[in-house]
């Protein structure tokens, strides 16, 4: 018999499953200050400084810190348990953003601002990883029970709030910093982050077991020894490229051309492209593999990217723009689909950090790269980048596409007849 419409996965079949609310709403003001604290240094540290470059390196090294604490931190999620990792993160983080807004604020050298940068990035918490393996914790398969096609639209439905929170939050952040103080963007950030974290820690039960019980013949081993998520680590970071691409080309851009108000309209086009991308992905019951999805999203990505340099005019900017936005959300959904089947459960906090974390980091080295050739070449030569790093990470997903196929578990197989001994082979 034909499945009805409340059985096909969709987002009304997601939000109704049991639990999730508890952690939604808490998880969705925790995750808000990742996206504010970007250009709530920017907004500060130029304003005491008088220097966008000197504004971006600090942003940039808090940037990098955070990509690179952020899979340890996942790690001991998965081990001690979410809110053993969460509660004293959000408190060192609440004191090293105060320590940055203070010396700031006072004049320090910039050797200062970039030490108090590095805690400030490591200690961002993980809150959109910790959402994502809560989900799979609900929604994977477990013994006896097979998963839920529901993982698709629980990934295309993280995409789509992501991107949501990176349009508010910088929305946020600037005008707190302009129409308050420009040290009110971190403040806020700060106690949303403090707020937002400690409520969603409070959620018990609907956290991941921990895996702290490992012994020395099943030591704790990092999600990173999968293959399969070395392959989407290499993959997102092309995707990183594409967002800190974007941001540095289409400012040049439209101060290129005169008109720098275009910049948020053209940024804003691109964005909702993606959010738009992350609805339809999730209100889709695909019969094709993630795998598959992820390929030929990925090269649709690529070549979307690869005509931007050539484009002159807002409008066909704009059109472009958008078509890039559109691809990348299948891209990211069905990445973070994979890793459900490839990474075991007591991992998938700290798999899913490897990925953010590779998408922050491709954005650091991104931004870096764009603003210097468009700074020398011109906005044209910025968009390059984007270009460049999906090239790059596509080559690599082809070559290595194999690994993202789960491993089938073990089947018992009788060789010959009846008599001889049973084998077990993958």
């Amino acid at each position: 018999m034909a499945s009805t419409v409340s059985d096909r996965p969709g987002y009304g079949q997601l939000l109704r499953t049991p639990g999730a609310w508890t952690f939604l709403l808490p998880g969705f003001a925790a995750r808000q200050p990742f996206a504010m604290l970007t250009i709530g240094i920017v907004l500060l540290v130029q304003h005491t400084t008088g220097s966008y470059g000197s504004a971006g390196a600090v942003a940039a090294v808090s940037g990098v810190s955070m990509a690179l604490f952020a899979p340890q931190s996942g790690r001991l999620a998965d081990r001690f348990g979410q809110r053993a990792v969460l509660v004293p993160g959000v408190l060192v983080h609440g004191a090293a953003v105060g320590t940055l807004t203070a010396l700031a604020l006072a004049d320090a050298p910039l050797w200062a601002l970039f030490l108090a940068a590095v805690p400030t990035g490591a200690s961002i918490p993980q809150v959109g990883p910790m959402v994502r393996a809560r989900w799979a914790a609900l929604l994977g398969a477990a013994p006896g029970r097979p998963a839920s096609p529901l993982m698709s639209t629980a990934a295309a439905f993280e995409s789509v709030t992501d991107e949501f929170t990176f349009v508010i939050g910088p929305v946020l952040a600037t005008a707190l910093c302009t129409g308050v103080h420009p040290a009110a963007g971190l403040v806020a950030e700060a106690a949303l982050t403090l707020l937002g974290g400690v409520l969603f820690a409070a959620q018990r039960s609907t956290q991941p077991a921990p895996n702290g019980a490992a012994t020395a013949s099943e030591p704790h081993r990092s999600a990173l020894t999968v293959p399969g998520v070395r392959v989407l680590a290499i993959t997102f970071l092309g995707i990183g490229s594409v967002f800190g691409g974007m941001q540095v080309s289409l400012t040049a851009f439209s101060e290129e051309i005169g008109r720098p108000g275009v910049n948020g309209l053209l940024y804003g086009v691109f964005a909702a492209g993606n959010m738009l991308a992350g609805i339809a992905c999730g209100a889709v019951a695909w019969k094709i593999s993630p795998r598959r999805r992820l390929v030929v999203g990925y090269v649709a990505l690529t070549l979307t990217a690869s005509g931007l340099w050539a484009v002159h005019s807002v409008p066909l900017l704009a059109g472009l723009g958008l078509l890039v936005g559109l691809c990348i959300a299948p891209a990211l959904i069905s990445g973070y689909t994979l890793v459900e089947a490839l990474v075991p459960a007591s991992a998938r906090t700290e798999a899913f950090t490897w990925l953010t974390g590779a998408v922050a980091l491709g954005q650091a080295a991104a931004v870096t790269v764009a603003g210097q050739l468009a700074d020398a070449h011109g906005a044209s030569i910025g968009f390059v980048v984007p270009l460049a790093g999906t090239a790059l990470a596509l080559v690599t997903l082809l070559a290595l596409r194999s690994r993202l196929t789960p491993r089938a578990p073990g089947r018992t197989v009788a060789r010959g007849i009846g008599h001889r001994e049973p084998v077990t082979v993958d």
